[in-house]
């Protein structure tokens, strides 16, 4: 996992790029976000509810990189 992490730092340390990614990720999460409040389809809650999980994990990603040393 080390390997990885090392291979994103110029990506996460560098404001420009990181700040438009974690504003793409904002706007899938407002999608998945109107989503969960219109759907009545509890598959579809599910699979939303996932997505958002994952959009959030992927916003902390910044940070778990930037710890592991």
């Amino acid at each position: 996992m080390k390997e990885f992490y090392s291979a994103l730092k110029p990506f996460v340390n560098h404001n420009t790029q990181w700040n438009a990614f974690a504003n793409l990720l904002d706007q899938y999460i407002d999608q998945y976000q109107r989503l969960l409040e219109q759907s009545s389809d509890p598959t579809e809650l599910y699979r939303a509810q996932g997505s958002i999980v994952c959009l959030k994990k992927l916003k902390k990603l910044r940070d778990s990189v930037n710890l592991e040393e």
